[in-house]
């Protein structure tokens, strides 16, 4: 088995207000989050993922949340410096940082461009004010628009905009018009996605009133891919879009079964050897996080089942699908336990392959992802 490219992820967990349609390990502090000790506890934990990817180079780091832009330019600098220290990084790195619009201040993005983030993930939802007070969201349509020009008046031109359809009492008129706003910013990507109703969320026990039907929804994907292509956004992935080749590298990894190392309150990690995938998680809690940074974590190695649903839910979301060798190098696995796996999906026509070993989803595949997904759900 080939070692695949290793990326870092760094979870850092607050946000000034949960949004109640969000799954994601956060938590709600503000100005009382105790950062300082929450940076040293990162710092520690870098000790061990260096250990875990000794020899090996970062090709990405993610700063995901929570709200990373709740900590200042300092601080995201002392946990770069501190990544630096620990890890050979490679020439082109590319380091983004999630930011709301709500809490990236005037003259912030360029003490974050200093720190060493060179890619921007704003999320921005919609560019309703409306939608966005029915969201939770702290923020209006304006300081979006700011963030953005701000992010550019720093240096930061490779810009991600976080953008969400299927909302209550969407329309495609409406729909489409959020879509247009990201758009005239000209963001180097685009990240255009459908609400879901997640476990353990406020939307989840209290589904808001008027959600799009399926058909509706589905005239709004209609719609909105036909925008952006017209506007130069090629879709790689299921919600991604990028604009003169500027894919995401760091979810690009994930979706192509590389590695990833985990920093911080619940980040899941995974790391191959010659042998073995082995994917393991830091406990969520931020409290219990801290206390237990020393402490080591539970890996667990995959078994064969495992990695064939693992690369394919992941890769599945590719447009362009992925080359049977990849498979092979990252899973240990053979093509006939590929065919083998696919079997089914080909004959439904959710799935095929071309001469050149290049296995993608077909349209229907693509319409009907989650039941492509599940055919690749083995018995133990």
């Amino acid at each position: 088995m080939t070692l695949p490219p290793l990326s870092l992820y760094v979870h850092l967990p607050w946000c000034v207000r949960k949004c109640p349609y969000c799954d994601f390990n956060s938590h709600t502090a503000g100005d009382n989050a105790p950062k300082t000790r929450y940076l040293d506890a990162l710092l520690a934990d870098l000790d061990g993922e260096a250990e875990r990817g000794a020899g090996r180079q970062l090709v990405s780091i993610f700063l995901g949340g929570g709200t990373p832009s709740l900590f200042s330019p300092e601080e995201i600098g002392r946990l770069l410096d501190g990544v630096r220290a620990r890890f050979e990084l490679c020439d082109d790195i590319e380091i983004t940082m999630e930011a709301n619009p709500g809490t990236v201040e005037c003259g912030a993005p360029a003490g974050y461009r200093d720190a060493g983030v060179n890619r921007l993930s704003i999320g921005a939802q919609s560019f309703d004010d409306t939608m966005l007070q029915a969201l939770g969201r702290i923020h209006s349509s304006a300081d979006i628009r700011r963030a953005v020009a701000e992010a550019r008046a720093a240096g930061i031109d490779n810009i991600n905009i976080d953008v969400m359809h299927g909302l209550p009492g969407q329309n495609v008129e409406r729909a489409i018009a959020d879509l247009t706003a990201a758009a005239e910013l000209q963001p180097a990507h685009i990240s255009w996605y459908q609400l879901t109703l997640e476990p353990n969320t406020v939307f989840y026990a209290r589904p808001p009133a008027n959600l799009p039907d399926d058909e509706l929804a589905w005239s709004i994907q209609d719609a909105g891919l036909a925008l952006l292509a017209a506007d130069g956004y090629e879709q790689y992935e299921v919600s991604a879009y990028a604009r003169d080749g500027r894919r995401c590298s760091h979810n690009l990894n994930y979706w192509l079964f590389g590695d990833y190392l985990a920093a911080g309150a619940g980040a899941h990690g995974k790391i191959s050897d010659a042998e073995s995938v082995y994917r393991y998680q830091k406990p969520a809690n931020p409290l219990q996080y801290m206390n237990n940074v020393a402490q080591p974590v539970d890996v667990a190695r995959l078994r064969k089942q495992d990695l064939v649903f693992e690369f394919m839910l992941n890769a599945l979301r590719l447009t362009e699908g992925f080359a049977e060798t990849e498979f092979c190098s990252r899973t240990g696995l053979s093509p006939s336990d590929l065919a083998a796996a696919a079997a089914a999906a080909l004959s439904r026509g959710l799935m095929q392959r071309d001469d050149a070993g290049i296995w993608c989803p077909t349209a229907l595949g693509r319409r009907f992802l989650n039941d492509l997904q599940a055919e690749f759900l083995l018995e133990a």
